[in-house]
């Protein structure tokens, strides 16, 4: 069983935030381009990491989702935000704390991804919205959109958003999980536990950082600080394909959304669990061993 503490806002006064500067982010074109190869051997970094793969082979079809393993920024460390992640992409301080709200995927099946090509991947800014302002509770939503292109090719093999949530300093207390309602009933599932190596593998395979939440624990007789780590959301989503092709390994996906509820934690038994919702659509979802629903996503497919 595990306890979780999320983030409650401070109030803040809109007055006390340069809003020019962020308008002025806002407004400014932000793109980044990266060329990577789908080496083998890298994604057998990732495929340690998860618990349905075993192997991989040149040529053959880049597992869903496994893109994440590529496209590295390399940027040094002095450009890097305080959390390791991107500037270019982050809304100007106090907007530091950055939560994974959820996404969506899109593959090309007619011109599939495939281990050893070479590819580049092009993100941009689709939208950025401020929400929350009016009361006190400033909150920045910033949509990326990525575009996977193998070489040679003019279309797209797979485009992906990212929702991420943009908060200014918070403090910790304790609230109650978000409930999650109107889920199917389970029809297959998957039980894993993610550890610190799980985590420290996913980490060095792909390129999406690291998240740590901070909690002050008193212990009987000591003084010492807890470091509860989250599991990130990209390996929650990561999973979540996993299962739907673990289960069903002929099926050709289209389309993922996903969205995130409630964290996950690091040492915390989870389940994913899934069930077909249509011929040709399942309802997924993640949940720990208190039943709270941390992530769900509804994915379409061709069989």
């Amino acid at each position: 069983m595990c306890s979780w503490t999320r983030p409650a806002h401070r109030f803040l006064s809109t007055s006390s935030l340069n809003l020019q500067v962020l308008d002025a982010w806002i407004a400014s074109p932000k793109s980044l381009g990266f060329t990577d190869t789908f080496h083998s051997n890298h994604l057998s970094d990732l495929y340690i990491t998860l618990p349905t793969r075993d192997g991989t082979r040149e040529g053959s079809p880049l597992g869903y989702g496994h893109h994440l393993a590529f496209f590295h920024p390399r940027n040094p460390e002095v450009s890097l935000r305080a959390d390791g992640t991107d500037a270019d992409f982050c809304p100007p301080e106090p907007f530091t704390r950055r939560m994974w709200a959820g996404g969506t995927m899109a593959w090309n099946n007619d011109q599939p991804l495939r281990v050893g090509e070479k590819a580049t991947a092009v993100s941009t800014v689709a939208k950025v919205e401020k929400k929350g302002f009016e009361v006190g509770k400033p909150m920045i939503f910033v949509k990326q959109r990525i575009e996977v292109t193998v070489e040679g090719q003019s279309k797209p093999g797979m485009v992906e958003e990212r929702a991420h949530v943009y908060q200014a300093s918070v403090v910790g207390r304790r609230r109650v999980p978000r409930q999650v309602n109107d889920l199917p009933k389970s029809e297959f599932s998957l039980s894993y536990t993610p550890t610190l190596t799980t985590l420290f593998r996913f980490l060095l395979s792909h390129s999406t950082g690291i998240t740590y939440t901070w909690t002050r624990i008193m212990r009987r007789k000591l003084k010492d600080i807890q470091v509860k780590r989250l599991v990130h959301g990209p390996l929650t989503a990561l999973l979540l394909l996993e299962s739907l092709v673990y289960h069903r390994p002929k099926a050709q996906l289209r389309t993922f959304s996903y969205r995130a509820h409630n964290p996950i934690f690091v040492n915390c038994p989870a389940t994913i669990h899934g069930a077909m919702v249509a011929k040709d659509k399942a309802e997924l979802w993640c949940e720990n061993d208190e039943g709270v629903v941390g992530m769900t996503g509804v994915i379409q497919f061709d069989e």
